[in-house]
């Protein structure tokens, strides 16, 4: 009788854990995704798996609101990497351009990477604003440079995301943390590993 009231705890402990924690799905390519928080997340971090070493680390991050109803509003001081129990928030695009020249060849690499893992995520279900970015690089054609991003309904925002390395290596993870900018409650995160 103990064994099976143990066994019970562990079961009703373990569904509880689930639900309080938001899982991230490894959809490979350096692709994961969350789609059980109030802000759907999926993130491309295949060129950190391919420079971990770089002095800033570049990821292409995509969030849509799971319920069609009200929009988010995301400001771009509110996307935190947590890593080694420390939060880092993004530099500014004048400090990035300041302290890094790489950010067309990290464009043009990204560009060659492979796309399976993160389209085969609900990335596929919603229109991303492509005229937008955290990070827009320094040609003519660039989109316009925005401090936050909007979503609703079916229309997500995508964006270039940089941090500055705090020295992860291949096989490190880290968390990626966002909540809208007048709703805190509305959250998500991801966890991405450097493969």
């Amino acid at each position: 009788m103990k064994t099976l009231k143990a066994m019970s705890l562990l079961v009703i402990l373990s569904l509880a854990c689930a639900t309080a924690y938001p899982q991230t799905k490894d959809l490979g390519l350096g692709a994961f995704e969350n789609d059980q928080s109030p802000i759907l997340m999926a993130v491309d971090a295949g060129l950190i798996s391919r420079q971990p070493d770089n002095p800033y680390l570049m990821l292409v991050l995509y969030l849509a609101s799971k319920d069609p109803g009200p929009s988010i509003t995301v400001d771009r001081n509110d996307i935190v990497m947590v890593a080694n129990g420390q939060e880092y928030h993004m530099p500014s695009v004048e400090e990035l351009r300041k302290n890094y020249q790489g950010e067309i060849r990290d464009i043009g690499f990204y560009r060659r990477l492979g796309k399976e893992g993160i389209v085969s995520s609900w990335i596929r279900l919603y229109k991303f604003q492509t005229k937008s970015d955290f990070f827009p690089p320094l040609t003519r054609r660039a989109p316009l440079a925005v401090n936050e991003g909007s979503m609703a309904g079916p229309i997500g925002f995508m964006s270039k995301c940089y941090f500055k390395n705090p020295g992860l290596a291949k096989g490190d993870s880290f968390l990626i943390r966002v909540h809208d900018k007048k709703n805190p409650d509305l959250t998500g995160e991801i966890t991405v590993t450097i493969k």
